[in-house]
């Protein structure tokens, strides 16, 4: 292990203190590195919907002081003397979590989003065994075990990145899960944050990929993304004409809908993935939208270490990154204001040198 420098005990970032306030400079403590530790100096991070919800307590239980991000990526600084896979100087990421129980089934399987007892989350969560709060990604440095960490490989843009940890995964861990590939036709659903990572996976796999979204004015877009096709779910006679021709559905949509006229373009024995809607259904699901075809309405949330290291390398194989818009800290605030009204093509990223910079005299 690196010489102890106690100088790094204090960590500046940007915390939230209670649901009605803006995020503010805040200075907390975080641990040595110890054994198995690696210290990571954050280059960017980006600003996941999930931070916003969380911060003004859209689905209650948050903990504050509260420093949000968890698509972090920068450069090691200092190795625990047992971190293999990792050393200083190296790129590396750190996603949704920071720890999980590491022996029920899927700790054991490298699943560890399902762990049993519940993972450690990367913020807003308390260190396991400790009452000490975990704090995330908008902040200078972040100590975390080597299990929790990923090697970004030079060849990525780290500022496009940085979503790759959780918009990323996100998506890519369904479409691996079920097998999406050459000779299928793929729906993808929604276009934002984690619709438009959607459909650069679907293509990089060799689907046909059609973007499926209310809005007509997101057409070019979409094919400039790498869609085939765009079909306007508003569009009652399209939807018709498309009901029964897919092989796969991924649902990005994060607000309750209607699910339903989804799952009518669904072949016999085929899946649509939800992966943004975490409220209830609305209207209620019919029965026999699912009857009907034999077909599944399935759930997926981001995915363990091993395949968000191979989502990592697939990224940077097939030259893929996230589309960002680069902000200072400084502007996180008016960022979330931003995020509300859905004005982001499709992740902002936060540049931390900023946070050094505000720092200078």
């Amino acid at each position: 292990m690196n010489t102890p420098d106690t100088t790094l005990m204090k960590t500046r970032g940007y915390a939230a203190h209670d649901k009605h306030s803006p995020l503010v400079p805040f200075t907390f403590e975080r641990r040595e590195p110890g054994p198995r530790d690696v210290q990571i100096e954050i280059l960017y991070c980006g600003i996941c919907h999930s931070d916003l919800h969380q911060v003004r307590d859209d689905w209650g239980g948050s903990l504050y002081p509260m420093v949000p991000g968890h698509e972090i990526v920068g450069r090691v600084t200092r190795v625990g003397a047992e971190v293999k896979k990792l050393k200083v100087d190296d790129l590396a990421g750190v996603g949704c979590m920071v720890d999980s129980c590491r022996h029920c089934p899927a700790c054991h399987e490298g699943l560890e989003q399902y762990c049993a007892e519940g993972p450690t989350w990367t913020y807003n969560a308390r260190e396991r065994g400790r009452e000490q709060l975990t704090f995330g990604g908008y902040s200078e440095r972040i100590v975390v075990e080597e299990r929790f960490v990923v090697k970004i490989p030079p060849s990525l843009d780290l500022k496009t990145a940085a979503p790759l940890l959780c918009a990323g995964i996100t998506t890519y861990s369904p479409l691996r899960h079920w097998k999406v590939g050459k000779g299928q036709r793929v729906g993808v659903i929604g276009l934002g944050g984690l619709g438009h990572m959607g459909v650069k996976f679907a293509r990089a796999f060799g689907a046909e990929v059609v973007m499926i979204t209310t809005s007509p004015a997101k057409a070019r877009d979409a094919a400039r993304l790498g869609a085939h096709e765009v079909l306007i779910s508003r569009d009652s006679a399209a939807m018709a004409k498309q009901a029964g021709r897919f092989h796969f559905l991924l649902n990005t949509i994060p607000n309750p809908h209607d699910v339903n006229p989804y799952l009518a373009l669904l072949k016999r024995d085929a899946t649509m993935v939800l992966v943004g809607l975490l409220t209830a259904f609305e209207p209620s699901l019919q029965g026999g939208s699912l009857i009907s075809g034999r077909r599944s309405l399935a759930g997926s949330v981001i995915g363990g270490l091993p395949e968000t290291q191979e989502m990592i390398d697939f990224c940077a194989a097939h030259k893929i990154g996230s589309d960002v818009e680069m902000i200072p800290i400084q502007s996180v605030n008016e960022a979330y204001e931003r995020l509300l009204k859905n004005d982001v093509r499709y992740r902002f990223v936060i540049d931390m040198a900023s946070l050094k910079e505000a720092a200078q005299p």
